[in-house]
């Protein structure tokens, strides 16, 4: 008998020591225990988590009983973190929303479509520029709720164009070539070259052709299309057009970047907003900035918008996800004072269009001349043309980048774009 009872002890611990081995193996893998807590994890203390700060602030009053934690690490972290984890189909240490690049999303998405909840009916898409919700969708799924614009625009110090007998209506809703024209009057005046650009990379292109609604894909997000791209075969032109001109200062990291515009080496900069706090970070320069549209591609179908950078919101499919949901949904996702708060203490342009109406949005910029430029660059924000960034931007880019050396070089340009659509084609599967 007592061995009997012995066994049946032994037999009760080890379903007791299995079960528990269990269940918190899931938990520990699918997300936290607490369900009334979830994480978050972005880039940029300045930035993205100022902009997570506020949000939890603002969803305090409709659910105080939420903990969210918010976790910084950097972009490329994340980018590897997130792959490590979903590719071995684990999502243990995961967060339960995760802030991803718009260039980068596709490739996540496609790559792990059920690691990811589908928005889709939890907020209003149209309510937001419809190229940020072509940037977080797939087969007609929404995945991710769209958070900053990464609308360009032209920064042009007025001084430089003054002494060149410019003023900023000239830089109204011009093409590249008139662009440049303008620069080298400017440079013959003031010595100053047009722009500065990092010649390992080519954000550059990137917002030429997009203004003209192409990318380095076609439109299924997976087939190169470089060799007969009309737009891309226009935008190297005109790159070097710039090169051969000496309109074209290159720097080589960040420092180098601000320092250029900062020192007032060059005449204008031509990126996204969210350069804005770096130009007005020369203080001495206060008035002598203003913003214009971005130039367009000239001779073919190309409006005066284009974009750069931008991230979104996604959420995990892990246990609190629809606490996850309601969280963003309440704030990024339909409060417009949230969205006056992001531009006025972050300095953070969203797309989230009924926001616009708002006071922070029509606030003059005295740095800028009294401009609206909030206002200008979600004006701008709404006419940026949708185009599928598919998985594979930054591999193409690197084909690229040895493509534009080599056209630089005096190679055919035909020839170097047919390779490097080869290329393309070889290496992306």
């Amino acid at each position: 008998m007592k061995k009997l009872l012995a066994l049946l002890m032994v037999s009760m611990l080890l379903l007791a020591a299995c079960s528990s081995g269990a269940s918190n193996g899931t938990e520990s893998e699918k997300g936290s225990k607490d369900a009334n807590e979830i994480t978050v994890w972005a880039w940029d203390p300045k930035f993205n988590i100022k902009a997570l700060e506020l949000a939890k602030e603002a969803y305090g009053s409709e659910n105080p009983d939420l903990k969210v934690n918010i976790i910084e690490n950097a972009q490329d972290d994340i980018v590897q973190k997130l792959n490590t984890s979903l590719s071995s189909g684990t999502t243990k240490g995961l967060p339960n929303i995760v802030l991803i690049e718009d260039y980068r999303a596709k490739s996540f998405l496609q790559a792990y479509p059920d690691m990811f909840h589908p928005l889709t009916g939890s907020f209003e898409t149209k309510d937001f520029v419809q190229y940020k919700v072509e940037a977080t969708s797939v087969d007609g799924e929404t995945y991710g709720l769209p958070f900053d614009t990464g609308v360009t625009g032209l920064y042009v110090r007025t001084d430089y164009l003054t002494k060149a007998g410019y003023t900023v209506e000239d830089l109204q809703n011009i093409d590249w070539k008139e662009y440049i024209e303008i620069g080298k009057k400017v440079k013959e005046v003031t010595g100053k070259r047009l722009l500065t650009t990092d010649p390992n990379e080519l954000a550059i292109i990137r917002t030429m052709i997009q203004s003209a609604g192409k990318w380095y894909m076609k439109e299924d997000g997976t087939t190169p299309d470089l060799d007969n791209n009309e737009a891309l075969k226009l935008s190297f032109e005109l790159y070097k057009e710039l090169v051969d001109n000496d309109l074209m200062n290159f720097h080589s990291d960040w420092n180098e970047y601000l320092a250029t515009f900062n020192g007032g080496e060059v005449a204008t900069v031509t990126t996204g907003n969210w350069m804005t706090p770096s130009i007005k970070a020369e203080a001495s320069q206060s008035g002598k900035w203003a913003v214009a549209p971005h130039p367009s591609l000239p001779g073919m179908k190309s409006v005066n918008a284009s974009n750069l950078g931008g991230a979104s919101w996604y959420v995990l499919d892990v246990p609190g996800k629809e606490n996850a949901v309601d969280f963003l949904t309440k704030t990024f996702g339909s409060n417009v004072d949230l969205y006056q708060k992001l531009v006025s203490d972050v300095g953070a342009i969203g797309t989230y269009i009924p926001a616009s109406e708002g006071e922070a949005y029509k606030t003059e910029d005295e740095y800028f001349g009294g401009q609206t430029i909030i206002s200008d660059f979600s004006k701008w924000a709404e006419e940026i043309p949708q185009v599928n960034y598919g998985m594979h931007t930054y591999a193409i880019e690197d084909i690229l980048i040895v493509a534009m050396q080599n056209y630089l070089a005096g190679q055919d340009l035909d020839k170097v774009l047919k390779e490097a659509q080869q290329q393309a084609e070889t290496q992306i599967k």
